[in-house]
């Protein structure tokens, strides 16, 4: 299991105490701000990693105590509105915490009364996180691109989005197919959410579009979520060239296999190396990115259990995800383009999600850090009620409460191949157009790599979220 566990032969956990002796493991004996005021960032977000990673095993193991007393001490640290690694903190806190709370549900539900969630506020959010980063802009043109190619000469076409909360995608498809030498074709698109108010505004803003453009169009709202979708209201038509476009969607999917999984979860556990840890201590001052110590420094000290999310064989285990894309296949699409973010947040440990939720997310603040000013409501926004949320569902839920179980590109290769569909390789000319729109807006240390005819969209050197694309495959 990742994280600080106890080493062979020793009754005690090893702690942050040990390297940073002159912070006491005590909440009310020697509070840590004098020596707060001489920390440099740096020395402060290692401080704060591995105050995180025992807080995050005190946790794993029930030690609600020794879990508070380092949360007192995160909590003199962590700051959503201080530098990357205290605006983490500040959220992986908050989810510890949380889930310590779930332990008395009474007090967790005092504590957290359901609130009735305002549409505006989410499309907001959403809206931000697609202004503020280039993430979504890259997935609608690389998905657009191969949604114009695939359908090429087709009169009659038919796009099901299994996420219908942003018009700029298909607003910019209907200028494309308007601009096609043959003409545009008649254009359906079926939006699929759960708020009936956001497709309204998806209907009202694509259909002024096709009207000013002079396009044939449709559009089909479904009020749904996508596990209780019923395909028999997609109706697909005879003669429809079909394609469906899932943006960070399917991973939602497997909470609904989650009890199967528990019953196959492994137990065990790897020590780590007090050596590596003081080797870490000796920071690089090369490196200048929080992503960079928690890819390079954090994975050499806390050795990794065997990922559940990576079984060869674990596709077959997931009976709500491979029924889905079973349907789907049955539709016959003529093409399908997956977003998802590259990441394996699925994994039956909780020192697992911990480990790589910190790796994942410390590059996208590193994003927001490099471009938006730190005082900024925007970024205050989108790290607390998106990534935040994000947070703390893949650390404090449980069950098919826990939607956000990220899995990587090649989890997916192998799931889709199982479900019956065959790999496209996306175009050069997609990943041109995604190259040029990273130059057009100046989104400088965002990179495009090709893998296995799949692109990755990268932080620095970081892969943040994968486009795939895929065809049905007919069984001989």
């Amino acid at each position: 299991m990742v994280g600080m566990v106890q080493e062979e032969g020793s009754s005690s956990v090893t702690s942050p105490h040990q390297f940073f002796p002159w912070m006491s493991l005590s909440p009310g004996i020697g509070s840590p701000y004098p020596w707060l005021r001489e920390l440099k960032s740096e020395e402060r977000g290692l401080c704060l990693i591995h105050l995180l990673l025992a807080c995050a095993n005190h946790v794993a193991v029930g030690s609600v105590e020794n879990a508070n007393i380092s949360l007192e001490h995160i909590s003199h640290l962590a700051s959503p509105d201080g530098d990357t690694m205290q605006r983490i903190a500040a959220y992986f806190t908050a989810a510890l915490a949380d889930r310590i709370l779930k332990g008395w549900p009474g007090l967790h539900k005092a504590l957290n009364p359901k609130q009735v969630s305002l549409i505006s506020e989410e499309i907001l959010v959403q809206r931000l996180f697609f202004e503020l980063c280039p993430f979504l802009k890259l997935s609608y043109v690389i998905t657009n691109e191969a949604i114009i190619e695939a359908m090429e000469g087709e009169k009659m076409v038919h796009i099901i989005d299994l996420n219908s909360s942003e018009p700029a995608q298909w607003i910019n498809l209907l200028q494309t197919l308007s601009a096609r030498p043959e003409g545009p074709p008649h254009l359906r698109i079926t939006g699929i959410h759960e708020k009936k108010e956001v497709l309204e505004q998806m209907a009202l803003r694509l259909t002024e579009e096709a009207e000013k453009l002079d396009i044939p169009f449709q559009f089909n709202p479904i009020v749904s979520k996508l596990e209780n979708l019923d395909l028999g209201n997609l109706r697909v038509k005879t003669g429809e060239a079909l394609a469906v476009s899932s943006v960070l969607q399917l991973h939602a999917l497997l909470a609904m296999d989650d009890e199967m999984h528990k019953r196959n979860s492994p137990s065990g556990s790897k020590n780590p190396s007090s050596n590596h840890f003081q080797r870490v201590l000796r920071m690089n001052q090369n490196r200048h990115t929080l992503g960079e110590w928690l890819e390079k420094d954090l994975v050499n000290v806390y050795s990794s259990s065997p990922d559940s999310a990576l079984s060869p064989l674990s596709h077959s285990a997931s009976p709500k995800m491979g029924s889905f894309l079973n349907a789907l296949r049955s539709l016959s699409p003529k093409l399908m383009v997956i977003t998802e973010q590259e990441s394996n947040h699925n994994g039956l440990s909780l020192m697992e999600r911990v480990t790589k939720a910190l790796n994942f997310y410390a590059a996208l603040f590193d994003c927001l850090e490099s471009t938006v000013s730190r005082a900024s409501l925007e970024r205050h926004k989108v790290e607390k009620m998106l990534f935040g949320e994000e947070i703390k569902n893949i650390i404090a839920c449980e069950g098919t409460e826990r939607k956000e179980r990220h899995e990587k590109l090649e989890k997916w290769i192998l799931r889709l191949e199982f479900a019956g569909f065959g790999s496209i390789p996306l175009s050069y000319h997609g990943r041109l157009q995604a190259n040029r729109l990273l130059q057009s807006y100046g989104y400088d240390g965002y990179k495009i790599k090709e893998e296995n005819g799949c692109l990755l969209i990268c932080w620095q050197d970081r892969p943040l979220f994968s486009v795939s694309a895929w065809r049905f495959r007919r069984c001989d």
